[in-house]
């Protein structure tokens, strides 16, 4: 809480703020981004051992097994999602599952399971984009903003 909002506080509450900041847990910082390293990185290569299984054994190339390897990612991470393992993954790792497609993946697929009691139509088509909707808009537009500074700068470069 900041200062300015601390000296708003009635004394009585004041001391509350005090009596709780005392006995909340301490966050362990460095522990949950070595783990969230860990578990981000292993999602990673888990994505280029299959990368590499689709150039080796199915005679893909290197830009086109990209496409296939991110496909068995999400349908793994749609899989555990439904089976209940992945938010035991993710409540250990903690971000390290988030930053991948593959949570991504899972956070479509637990807003599906959470509303299919509401049928198809308006439970799942209707809640699957709840969650993962702002992520689509800002890639979309983060992406577009992307291009148009390309584009500025090869055509400034060609001048």
């Amino acid at each position: 809480m900041s200062n300015k909002k601390k000296k708003k506080l009635t004394p009585i509450q004041q001391e509350y703020q005090d009596f709780a900041k005392a006995r909340e847990p301490k966050r362990k910082v460095l522990r949950n981004c070595c783990r969230a390293f860990v578990v981000g990185g292993f999602i990673c290569t888990i994505g280029q051992g299959l990368q590499w299984v689709f150039i080796n054994y199915f005679d893909f190339t290197e830009k086109t097994a990209g496409d296939p390897a991110t496909a068995v990612l999400i349908i793994i991470a749609i899989l555990l999602t439904g089976f209940g393992v992945y938010d035991h993954i993710a409540q250990w790792a903690g971000g390290g599952t988030i930053i991948p497609i593959t949570g991504f993946a899972n956070t479509m697929a637990s807003a599906a399971i959470e509303h299919r009691s509401e049928g198809y139509v308006l439970g799942v088509g209707g809640n699957m984009f709840k969650l993962s909707g702002s992520v689509i808009v800002y890639g979309v537009f983060s992406a577009f903003v992307i291009a148009l500074i390309k584009i500025t700068i090869k055509w400034l470069g060609g001048m």
